[in-house]
């Protein structure tokens, strides 16, 4: 679902930071070659992923849901130096060509990938993060909020992507979206926990900017 009329879309693609051309690259080879190609960031988000880590200059990021890769190459923009940026995605299958895109960006030495559940990999993390990228399975939204909350601090953030989920959060509900019906509970969840300051953009499925106060 497109939130915007495409020629304003357009304009507002062209007069935003070109993409980098590794992220072109590996945008290309995603299209080409991995179902389900438009779990990708892309060019807008990309650049404003890129733009909010170089404001927030994070040290220790957390990403859950690395698909191939594009989202977490856009945080690493504004790490710090010498940051760490742990990824976690149920997709062993991805798991070399998100490998091959971070070493050649430079920036190889500083991810951390992680294959599996992230229900199960976030504890063990033993972690306090600047930065968390929500970007997996819609189901378990809530539950990531719920475990990552004890890892940040007063002025860390959470950015939570796809939370107007095609515009289905203003629509009746059915009985068996279980998708739908767990991003109503998050974004509720966000907007009146008291730890958190939120805003809610509408930006490409919708992104979430949560601060914890």
């Amino acid at each position: 679902m497109d939130f915007l009329p495409e020629k304003i879309d357009e304009y507002t693609v062209a007069h935003s930071q070109q993409e980098p051309e590794l992220l072109r690259e590996l945008s290309r080879e995603t299209w080409q070659k991995v179902l389900a190609p438009r779990m990708l960031s892309g060019h807008l988000q990309g650049r404003v992923l890129s733009m909010l880590s170089k404001l927030i200059q994070p040290e220790f990021v957390l990403e859950i849901g690395t698909y191939t890769g594009y989202s977490a190459l856009c945080i690493a923009e504004g790490m710090k130096p010498g940051g760490e940026l742990q990824t976690i995605d149920i997709n062993e299958e991805l798991y070399d060509l998100q490998r091959k895109y971070f070493d050649r960006s430079g920036y190889g030495d500083q991810i951390v990938q992680h294959v599996g559940n992230a229900l199960d990999i976030i504890p063990k993390l033993n972690k306090t993060f600047d930065l968390v990228f929500i970007d997996a399975d819609k189901r378990n939204y809530p539950a990531y909020l719920e475990l990552i909350l004890p890892l940040l601090k007063p002025g860390s953030v959470i950015l939570s992507d796809n939370v107007l989920w095609s515009g289905k959060v203003v629509e009746p509900v059915k009985e068996d979206d279980l998708d739908t019906t767990a991003l109503l509970r998050y974004n509720k969840m966000l907007n009146e926990h008291p730890q958190l300051e939120t805003v809610l953009l509408p930006i490409r499925d919708g992104l979430t900017i949560s601060r914890v106060k």
